[in-house]
């Protein structure tokens, strides 16, 4: 089922422009809020060149726009509270929050704004858009999935996706570090992004 907009070439042109206008996606076209009782923000970095530190955010709030008739026109939104972050040692998230890293009184929020979506085939998608770290605002791209959409059994209308992008910390002024005795760095530059979204209709 297509949301975003698809590129459409000579032989998929004709049924791009019936997705495009079928009752299924027309009937997903409105305003959503992510909830983040069912949804995870996380990240994974490499540690002393070895083993992964995964974490994740804990306080964040976000909406997405999906336009069955215009799907090139949907939009997501996003804003996480720095001082959630969570790695499960509180050594190492009060030194993430410190001056070393992500300065949280300075910027207390990361933010996301999309500028682009567009369908891959099937239900998969890509969304790029402006992450703004420390001031710094940056284009990335978060490769989608859409998991599809349901009524819960409080009648809510949900969709989901999952989604991931990776990033290098340094273009965003993340650049602490610390050397290895035996080589290389103790905190990856490389830092892979994981977003597992599920979104409640507006009423």
């Amino acid at each position: 089922m297509g949301i975003f907009n698809r590129k459409d070439t000579a032989d998929t042109a004709t049924a791009t422009a019936a997705a495009a206008v079928s009752p299924d996606l027309a009937a997903l076209t409105g305003e959503y809020t992510i909830d983040p009782a069912h949804s995870t923000i996380g990240f994974v970095a490499r540690h002393a060149m070895v083993t992964n530190v995964k974490g994740k955010f804990l306080d964040f709030s976000g909406s997405l726009h999906l336009d069955g008739s215009d799907p090139s026109a949907s939009t997501a939104s996003l804003d996480i509270k720095m001082e959630s972050i969570d790695t499960g040692s509180a050594d190492r998230d009060g030194h993430l929050k410190s001056a070393d890293f992500f300065k949280i009184e300075e910027f207390p929020t990361m933010t996301f704004r999309s500028t682009k979506a567009e369908a891959l085939g099937g239900d998969d998608y890509r969304i790029t858009g402006d992450l703004e770290i420390l001031g710094t605002t940056r284009s990335i791209t978060i490769d989608l999935e859409f998991n599809g959409s349901a009524k819960d059994p409080f009648g809510n209308e949900r969709v989901g996706f999952e989604g991931k992008a990776e990033i290098l910390r340094s273009e965003w002024g993340l650049t602490w570090n610390a050397a290895l005795e035996t080589g290389g760095v103790l905190v990856s530059d490389k830092i892979k992004l994981n977003f597992d979204i599920s979104a409640i209709r507006n009423a």
